[in-house]
């Protein structure tokens, strides 16, 4: 089917309510914008106790047990009709209330990173030393969606409109693609528009895409010995894993300049005097095209399996997750840009500020102004690929998507560190997780209101994705429910 004629057949798709509903008058839907913002800031304390659950719990990918359970409890109290342990993943849900078109999805995230624990004080102290903590601020993504999600609930009961709205409990984020499997179970095929958001240290709309990314597990299996009164019967599993290391850094000079590959070695050995018989490195592999991930991250396996080779060891590998980058809507994030506006930026209070300037006191260089956290910027034009990857990029292939940024951490912090973790356990997190919630509201208002947004959206995402087919970067694995382990 040519691009023009699916842009005629999905047209024809598009949801009856476009011609049968007659649309509110703009003041009447601003009303309703700024009825779901005061019903959100009345529930703030309600919210900020399930965010900081979640952020107690910092449960990692697919182990996310009770901070699923949280967030599916709060919307079937409200009424949602609730699908647990979606695309076999025991940690997923799609919550949804309606049965009409337009169906809005949002999309909430909830998974923790290894090895952050951080107390919320502005000096680096782990709760536990060693354990995982929420250095991406997904405990405020879900949260916000969630509450998203039932203040649109509860404006479409009050003005009788028509639609649907999806809340997709999406695990394992960072490293764990639980999006993908969910795109792969067609649990989005029905949905018109997809919102999401991210916790950062800017109010902004996202109109940069993202890194393809895949990773993989490669094992090595080699021979004990002991090293030093037998090391020519030991065949070093160790040896292979370094060798393999060495040739993909040698490799790094010959890939495109905007590629990114890391790794970590998560097994080598227990002892000095006893050569490894298994090893293990994790890697990952990322670039703008989703295509060139796949060519780079074959030549990384043939590292692998070189390295196999010359040090007489066995290989497998795994492939964990795999992403594609992200498909920007642009007449979308125009839509959002005011809905951001509305929902307005994060003002500190004195104590506030006092804790902003010891956290940029512990980053390298001089961070933004402070107040830049009460700012919303103004949609820019693209640059590129951010350097960052999302299984979210999966979700744009298949319906149009937008998404932008809140300042749930102190202006200049990075993502994945202590200091993140530290913000998102305080009032300046919880702010920004409150301005988030709002302008999803205010934008599924427009959505469920303002059908041209859809049509224009949809058209954009044709002619965007091309002739294009989606196809899983991970192929046809079950979800990696174990990656953590």
């Amino acid at each position: 089917m040519t691009p023009a004629r699916l842009l005629f057949t999905l047209l024809l798709l598009i949801p009856a309510f476009v011609s049968a509903q007659k649309p509110p008058a703009e003041t009447a839907v601003l009303a309703a914008k700024r009825s779901a913002m005061q019903r959100l800031q009345a529930d703030t304390a309600r919210l900020r106790e399930a965010a900081m659950a979640i952020w107690g719990f910092a449960e990692v990918g697919y182990k996310e047990v009770r901070s699923s359970a949280l967030l599916a409890e709060m919307l079937e109290q409200e009424g949602f009709r609730m699908e647990k342990g979606v695309a076999g993943i025991p940690t997923a849900f799609v919550a949804t209330y309606g049965s009409d078109h337009p169906i809005i999805g949002i999309l909430a995230e909830y998974d923790a990173l290894p090895g952050l624990s951080q107390q919320a004080i502005a000096e680096k102290r782990p709760v536990v030393e060693g354990k995982p903590g929420h250095g991406c601020g997904h405990h405020l993504f879900g949260t916000a969606s969630v509450a998203a999600g039932i203040a649109l609930r509860h404006e479409m009961e009050r003005n009788g409109w028509k639609g649907t709205v999806k809340v997709f409990g999406c695990p394992a984020e960072e490293g764990g693609s639980g999006k993908v499997y969910m795109v792969r179970e067609g649990l989005f095929k029905d949905v018109d528009v997809a919102l999401h958001w991210h916790p950062g240290s800017e109010n902004s709309v996202a109109v940069d895409g993202a890194l393809a990314n895949k990773s993989a597990k490669f094992r090595f299996y080699g021979r004990s010995a002991h090293a030093a009164m037998a090391p020519d019967l030991g065949r070093s599993a160790l040896d292979a894993v370094e060798a393999m290391n060495h040739m993909v850094n040698l490799m790094r000079e010959h890939v495109p300049q905007d590629t990114r590959i890391h790794y970590v070695i998560t097994s080598g050995g227990k002892a000095p005097n006893v050569i490894p018989d298994f090893a293990e490195v994790y890697y990952y592999v990322r670039h703008p095209d989703k295509r060139s991930v796949m060519e780079i991250f074959d030549r990384v396996l043939k590292a692998a399996e070189g390295a196999s080779l010359g040090t007489e060891t066995s290989m497998k590998y795994e492939v964990i997750g795999g992403t594609h980058d992200l498909l920007v809507n642009r007449s979308l994030a125009e839509a959002l840009q005011p809905n951001l506006v509305l929902a307005g930026g994060v003002e500190y209070t004195p104590e506030e500020a006092a804790f902003a300037a010891k956290i940029q006191a512990t980053l390298t260089g001089k961070g933004p102004a402070i107040a830049t956290a009460a700012a919303i910027r103004p949609i820019a034009e693209p640059k590129g690929a951010s350097p960052g990857s999302t299984d979210v990029g999966d979700v744009s292939y298949t319906l149009p998507t937008v998404g932008f940024g809140t300042a749930t951490w102190v202006p200049g912090t990075p993502a994945h560190s202590w200091q993140a973790v530290a913000c998102g356990g305080t009032s300046i997190g919880v702010k920004g997780m409150m301005t988030a919630a709002k302008a999803l509201a205010n934008m599924g208002i427009d959505l469920l209101t303002k059908p041209a947004i859809i049509t224009q959206a949809k058209e954009e995402f044709i002619r965007s994705k091309g002739d294009y087919r989606y196809t899983p970067l991970l192929g046809n694995r079950k979800p990696a429910l174990d990656y953590r382990d």
